[in-house]
C-alpha cells in the first residue's frame, strides 16, 4: 500500500457509498426488484450492480434474472425506487463531512459520481455536503461514465489539475477502474465488506485517523 501523497493538488470524491449512505437506498430498491422476480438479494447480487450507472445496473439485473431484453425497463424501475428511498433522506457517512471540509481548505475538490444528476444532487443535499463542492459531475453528463475515465478526467480539467497529481476516493471496483484509467492516485474505502480490488491506499472508513492528518498537510505539500 502506497502512502497518501502530500503533494496532491486536488481531490475527487465518489458519492454513493463513499460520502453519503445511499447504498442502503440502492440496496432496498435492488432487493425489491430481485424479490419481485423470485430471487434473493445478497452480496453476490449486490456485487453485480454496485458502482454501475442506473442503465448498466438495469442490464446486469436483466441478464441475471433471465430477461435480457428488459434492461431499460428494470433501469427505470430501479431509478423510481431509488427516488422514493432518497426522498426519506440519506446521511453523510462517518468522517465524510470532516474529510471534505479539511480537503477543501487545502486544495480544489470535486465529486465524480456514476449516479444521474438528480440522484447526486439529492444525495449531497440530504447529507449537507452540497455547499462544499463548486464542481460535481454526474453519469448523465458525460458520454462514457465509469468504468471509463471520462468522469475523473472531466473533474480534473475543471479543477485545473493534472490527474497524476490528484487523488480519487472510491468505494467500488467500477469507480476504481475509472480513477485508475484516468491516472489518479486511488484511495479506497470499500462499501462491501470483504471486497478486494486495486488500490494505492485502503481504509475501513473515512474516520481513519491518518486521513485528517493527511488532508491537513495538503496545502504545504501541494505548494512544494
Amino acid at each position: 500500500m502506497r502512502p497518501l501523497p502530500t503533494s496532491a493538488e486536488a481531490v475527487v470524491f465518489d458519492c454513493d457509498g463513499l460520502l453519503v449512505d445511499t447504498e442502503a437506498c440502492w440496496s432496498v430498491a435492488e432487493s425489491a426488484i430481485f424479490a419481485a422476480h423470485g430471487h434473493p438479494f445478497g452480496p453476490e447480487q449486490k456485487a453485480l450492480v454496485i458502482g454501475r450507472t442506473v442503465e448498466a445496473a438495469g442490464e446486469a439485473m436483466a441478464h441475471y434474472l433471465g430477461r435480457p431484453r428488459a434492461g431499460a425497463e428494470l433501469a427505470a424501475e430501479l431509478l423510481e425506487r431509488v427516488r422514493q428511498e432518497l426522498s426519506r433522506g440519506a446521511a453523510a457517512l462517518p468522517g465524510a463531512v470532516e474529510l471534505v471540509r479539511a480537503c477543501r481548505a487545502a486544495v480544489p475538490i470535486a465529486v465524480a459520481s456514476n449516479s444521474p444528476r438528480e440522484v447526486l444532487d439529492a444525495a449531497l443535499g440530504s447529507a449537507g455536503l452540497v455547499d462544499y463542492f463548486t464542481y460535481s459531475f454526474a453519469a448523465d453528463e458525460v458520454r462514457s461514465p465509469k468504468p471509463a475515465p471520462e468522469l475523473y478526467l472531466t473533474a480534473c480539467e475543471a479543477l485545473g489539475t493534472n490527474p497524476q497529481r490528484s487523488v480519487a476516493f472510491e468505494d467500488s471496483a467500477t469507480g476504481v477502474a475509472s480513477a485508475r484509467a484516468a491516472g489518479l492516485y486511488v484511495a479506497v474505502v470499500p462499501s462491501l465488506p470483504g471486497a478486494d480490488f486495486d488500490h494505492d491506499w485502503r481504509g475501513t472508513s473515512l474516520l481513519e485517523p491518518e486521513l485528517l492528518a493527511w488532508a491537513g498537510g495538503l496545502r504545504d505539500g501541494a505548494a512544494r
